[in-house]
């Protein structure tokens, strides 16, 4: 469940906060006027990521149970990439995510109407589209039977649209940039258990072989059911016999992800290189100055 709250927290967090931008930015700039299409757009978006989320949910309920699992784990794949990708974005953006916001809505006033609803929409629509993916494959794969990895979710969006209304208020500052790298870290070890979950989904599929040759099996240490492995498997999606291949790539994916996530901004091969050659183009600037 704490797993399915971080992903409600995580992810609503980064739609409140877009929402509380582009409405404060209105409301000082004493364009209220403008505030109608915003909520048009917002609430289009929000209304696309239910009816997303509930098209998986339902959808996938008539299918055979092999054609359940290969779209459950290829979906879980895709939310897992969508997510890695989201989460090194709002790393390097978070700075700079109300100047940016400011200057498309800016632009869109020029514009008209259309304009301002489809930069709300786009705004927040994106958050939800991959929220609603990435919370249907959580909760697939750590569902028990029990409504606790929703009822998780729905705390933590709660949660977030609750922070979203304080920082609105003024009266929440915290460092955005420090709360996305450390929530942002969590996340990567949950997408690990998920797209872990989603290889033993194509497995059951018979898209992937291996399926019988499990890693280690320590479901008499840990029960599944027991309140061990409920709370190893809310939090981390952990399972007591995986396959080898399941192992294989939640490895090859957790640890060169986190060590990448977690490495200084700007510590990167690309970034030395730009810094190498922004020095190189002024020591010659210099030198043709003094030349001349």
């Amino acid at each position: 469940m704490f797993g399915n709250y971080l992903i409600g927290l995580r992810e609503g967090l980064e739609a409140s906060l877009v929402v509380c931008i582009l409405i404060a930015y209105l409301v000082k700039t004493g364009r209220r006027d403008a505030l109608r299409p915003i909520w048009i757009g917002i609430g289009v978006a929000v209304g696309l990521a239910l009816a997303f989320g509930a098209g998986l949910e339902f959808g996938s309920q008539e299918l055979t149970f092999e054609a359940q699992e290969a779209l459950g784990g290829s979906l879980s794949i895709l939310a897992v990439g969508l997510v890695t990708w989201m989460v090194f974005w709002m790393r390097r953006t978070a700075r700079h995510l109300k100047a940016e916001l400011h200057g498309k809505l800016d632009a869109a006033l020029q514009m008209g109407t259309g304009a301002l609803v489809a930069t709300a929409f786009l705004a927040v629509g994106r958050e939800g589209l991959e929220t609603a993916l990435f919370v249907w494959a959580s909760v697939r794969a750590s569902s028990d039977g029990s409504y606790a990895p929703l009822v998780g979710v729905v705390l933590g969006l709660l949660t977030a649209v609750f922070l979203g209304w304080l920082f609105y208020r003024g009266a929440l500052r915290i460092n955005l940039a420090k709360f996305f790298t450390w929530t942002g870290g969590m996340l990567v070890v949950v997408a690990a258990g998920v797209l872990a979950y989603g290889v033993h989904d194509l497995q059951e599929a018979r898209f992937l072989g291996g399926l019988e040759n499990k890693a280690f099996d320590i479901s008499e240490t840990i029960a599944p059911d027991g309140w061990l492995g409920t709370l190893l498997k809310g939090v981390f999606n952990f399972q007591p016999d995986p396959t080898v291949l399941q192992v294989t790539v939640w490895a090859l994916y957790l640890i060169p992800t986190l060590a990448m996530f977690l490495a200084p901004v700007g510590s990167g091969p690309s970034q030395r290189v730009e810094k190498q050659k922004a020095t190189d183009e002024k020591a010659d600037a210099n030198r043709a100055e003094a030349a001349g």
